[in-house]
């Protein structure tokens, strides 16, 4: 069990808000470190593995036209693969890993570029559109590295929005965060 997934855990249990997962090169890994936490049945609506590219479409709603031509490792893909399992398992937030873990380069896509993200309720109280963020990662490393700071990143990327709503520095957070890659 990760801080990162402790921390997350307990933040959406304060706001009383839930959260569901779409993977795809992560395989479970970020369900499975959510679930790991003592209390995650209060928060975790459940997860959607949409390893298979049609199954983004059919499962997640993410549009076939965008897999067709972009295919699945593409930031588009990420922020519907998010929107779709919010909505299809009624979560406040949804999150997204979308990439290539390796060993082959996929879509043109080189290996360790990953796509994380988040929708949520973001709205009028907080200030940011409805809607989405995605972060692309440019990850070193083997396969079992790039899958576990794609964990890492996910859980961290709604962590940070969600801190960030409660501080109001969401800014000041998503500079320092993206310019660490």
């Amino acid at each position: 069990m990760s801080s990162a997934a402790t921390e997350l855990v307990r933040l959406l249990t304060v706001r009383g808000e839930t959260v569901a997962v779409a993977e795809s090169l992560t395989g479970g890994l970020v369900a499975a470190e959510i679930t790991s936490v003592p209390g995650a049945s209060k928060v975790f609506r459940g997860s959607v593995t949409a390893y298979a590219t049609e199954l983004k479409h059919e499962l997640l709603g993410v549009d076939a036209a965008l897999l067709a031509t972009r295919g699945a490792v593409d930031p588009q893909v990420a922020a519907q693969m998010a929107a779709g399992v919010r909505k299809a398992l009624d979560a406040d937030w949804g999150l997204a890993t979308t990439g290539v873990a390796g060993p082959d380069p996929q879509d043109g896509q080189p290996v360790g570029t990953v796509f994380v993200a988040v929708d949520g309720p973001f709205g009028a109280d907080s200030g940011v559109a409805e809607g989405g963020k995605v972060t692309s990662l440019r990850l070193n490393g083997d396969r079992a590295e790039i899958r576990r700071e794609s964990v890492r990143s996910v859980l961290a990327l709604l962590t940070e929005r969600i801190a960030g709503e409660q501080t109001g520095n969401e800014r000041a957070q998503d500079t320092e965060r993206n310019g660490g890659f």
